[in-house]
């Protein structure tokens, strides 16, 4: 692996709002630093799992420099910049560039249902932010809707300088990064996998560099990925195996709402609010995530106590 290449876990950080529904940066600083404190190997922010759609241009640009200025280099950060507008993802990248960031990440363009970026315009889009000169991180994923083929992807990797990450979650990962890996070369610096890990041990068999996670228990995640790249496959697949009833449940019940849950939980933020429409946890499937998180004591249920 070349030096750049992003290994481990990368927990994407949520977004925590006051129980009016206003953003709560001290418990954005709490996030941040519990993060830190779970031995992370970087962190993203304003991804899906942050509630993106649900935050202002603003506000964006208020937790961008926020999260960046408070970590202060502890950790590296990976922004989040998707839109369909391609001016808008331009200027998204420069600013992250300007305040220290070690690489975007987008999805392809595309809004809603229907407006979905062609292959070239996904190109081009990229080929623009390229331009900024801050690396990027490829978002594969199921929300997109927009197909993204291997060989396209190849092809971006290796005429897009900056095109240098790629987090692929998208189903059947597992078959996709072996091909990426096999077909791309050197010119994939760091195929990770996401959706929460619920797929990791495939993933890290068929390649992948690490897994972009969610903050709910990264160390334990990190464990696994750490074993993995060892060649101890025995020791990662036990560790899979203890926290997948967890990762299951956070990935098929709760989605983002489970780390901030676990985080109230444990005394890192005072509310889980989730912005309308999206809808409070469900008491019963709440309680059934703190009762899977327990016996693995991850340190999200014990960092604020």
């Amino acid at each position: 692996m070349r030096p750049e290449t992003l290994t481990g876990a990368w927990p994407v950080a949520p977004t925590p709002f006051n129980a009016d529904g206003s953003l709560d940066l001290p418990g954005m600083s709490r996030v941040l630093d519990c993060i830190v404190d779970q031995g992370a190997d970087g962190v993203c922010i304003l991804a899906n799992f942050s509630e993106q759609f649900l935050i202002s241009d603003a506000e964006r640009e208020t937790l961008t420099r926020h999260c960046l200025e408070h970590l202060a280099g502890r950790l590296p950060v990976i922004v989040t910049i998707s839109h369909y507008a391609t001016p808008i993802v331009v200027e998204r990248a420069r600013l992250a560039r300007d305040l220290g960031a070690v690489a975007v990440m987008m999805m392809p363009p595309y809004h809603g249902a229907l407006l979905k970026g062609t292959a070239e315009q996904c190109y081009e889009q990229f080929a623009r932010v390229g331009e900024v000169g801050i690396p990027i991180m490829l978002q594969d994923a199921p929300l997109s809707g927009v197909d993204l083929p291997v060989p396209l992807l190849v092809r971006m990797a290796r005429e897009i300088e900056m095109v240098r990450h790629f987090k692929i979650e998208c189903t059947g990962a597992a078959t996709k990064l072996r091909a990426l890996i096999a077909q791309g070369g050197e010119a994939i610096l760091s195929p990770l996998d996401g959706e929460e890990g619920i797929t990791m041990l495939a993933d890290l068999d068929a390649g992948a560099s690490g897994t972009m996670c969610s903050a709910m228990i990264p160390e334990l995640i990190r464990e696994v990925v750490t074993a993995h790249r060892a060649g101890d496959r025995e020791r990662a697949m036990a560790g899979y195996t203890r926290i997948l009833p967890a990762i299951n449940h956070e990935n098929r019940q709760c989605g983002f709402r489970a780390a901030k849950a676990a985080m109230v939980e444990g005394g890192v933020i005072r509310s889980e609010f989730c912005r309308h429409p999206v809808p409070p946890l469900a008491p019963e499937t709440r309680a059934e995530l703190i009762g899977l998180l327990r016996p693995l004591d991850p340190i999200v249920l014990r960092w604020g106590r």
